[in-house]
C-alpha cells in the first residue's frame, strides 16, 4: 500500500438497536476481504455479536477490545484473531466491555484511547471497520474519534429520520470538537421490503433529506441472512447466492467506486497545486 491509498477506518454505527448494524459490519468486512482488501473488524459492542457472527466464541476471546481500550500495555495486534474469511481479522468483544465506560471516565484523554491504539496498527490494513454499540456513549465516541468516516445502517421504519437527525448532530459535534476529518461515508437502507409501502416512503424521505450520501444499494430482508450468525458465518459464506449476500457485494463495490472517485479528485487537486 502506498501513501496515497492509506488505511480507511469506518465506524458502523446507529444508536438504535436492531437496524442491521452488526450484520452490515460483518458482511461488508467479508465483501472487502473477498476483493483482497486486508480488513480488520473491531467488535466494540459488549454484546459481542460480530465476534459470534464470525465464529469467534467466548472461549477463544483471550484478549479483547476491552483490554485494548483499558490496558495501555495491550495493542490491537495483541487482540487480533483470524477468522474463517481470508484477509479478514477481528478484535473480539466480551460483556466486560459494558463496564468500560465507567472505567474510562477518570482516564485523561479518554476520547482518544481507541484512536491511539488504532494509529499504531493501521499500516497493516486497507480497511478497519468498527462495530459500535447501539448507544452514543464513550465507546461510540472513541470509535468516531478514531475513524475517517461513519457508515449508518438505517432501517426503513417510521421513526428512521428522527433517530438519524440525533446521530447526525452527534457526528457534527465530534467533527467540530474532536475529529475535524470525520465524514459520513454513507447511509445504507437495511431490512428493505419492496412489498411494504412504508419502506418506499421512508426511502424517498431519506434520499430527499440526505441526497447522494445515501447509497444506491439497499439491503433486503432475508431469512438466510438472519440464520447465518447462529452458524458462526457471514451471510456471504453461509449462502452466497441469497439476495442479502448479493446486496452486500454490491454495497462493497459501490463504496470502492466512490472512494476511487474521491482519490482521483484529491490527486487532481494536488496536481493543480503543484503546477
Amino acid at each position: 500500500m502506498n501513501q496515497k491509498n492509506p488505511c480507511k477506518i469506518i465506524a458502523v454505527t446507529n444508536q438504535k438497536g436492531g437496524v442491521g448494524k452488526t450484520t452490515t459490519a460483518i458482511n461488508l468486512a467479508t465483501a472487502l476481504a473477498a476483493v483482497d482488501k486486508r480488513t480488520l473488524l473491531i467488535d466494540l459492542d459488549p454484546q459481542g455479536n460480530a465476534s459470534t457472527g464470525l465464529g469467534i466464541y467466548a472461549a477463544d476471546r483471550k484478549i479483547t477490545s476491552y483490554e485494548v481500550i483499558i490496558d495501555q500495555d495491550v495493542s490491537v495486534k495483541d487482540a487480533v484473531v483470524n477468522t474463517i474469511v481470508p484477509n479478514l481479522k477481528i478484535v473480539p468483544s466480551v460483556v466486560d466491555l459494558s463496564g468500560a465506560e465507567l472505567e474510562m471516565v477518570d482516564i485523561k484523554g479518554r476520547e482518544y484511547l481507541l484512536k491511539n491504539k488504532i494509529d499504531k496498527a493501521k499500516k497493516e490494513y486497507d480497511y478497519i471497520l468498527i462495530d459500535c454499540p447501539p448507544s452514543l456513549g464513550l465507546l461510540t465516541l472513541n470509535a468516531l474519534v478514531a475513524s475517517d468516516s461513519v457508515m449508518i445502517p438505517l432501517q426503513c421504519e417510521f421513526f428512521a429520520l428522527e433517530g438519524l437527525s440525533h446521530l447526525l448532530k452527534t457526528i457534527e459535534l465530534v467533527k467540530k470538537n474532536l475529529n475535524p476529518n470525520l465524514d459520513i461515508n454513507g447511509i445504507v437502507l437495511t431490512m428493505y421490503d419492496r412489498r411494504n409501502r412504508l419502506t418506499e416512503q421512508v426511502e424517498n424521505d431519506v434520499r430527499e433529506f440526505m441526497g447522494d450520501v445515501v447509497y444506491q444499494t439497499v439491503i433486503p430482508r432475508s431469512v438466510r441472512m438472519s440464520e447465518a450468525p447462529s452458524h458462526g458465518k457471514p451471510a456471504l459464506i453461509y449462502d452466497f447466492r441469497s439476495p442479502g449476500s448479493q446486496a452486500y457485494i454490491l454495497l462493497a463495490k459501490e463504496i470502492l467506486k466512490k472512494e476511487k472517485k474521491l482519490l482521483n479528485q484529491q490527486q487532481n487537486i494536488e496536481l493543480k497545486r503543484a503546477v
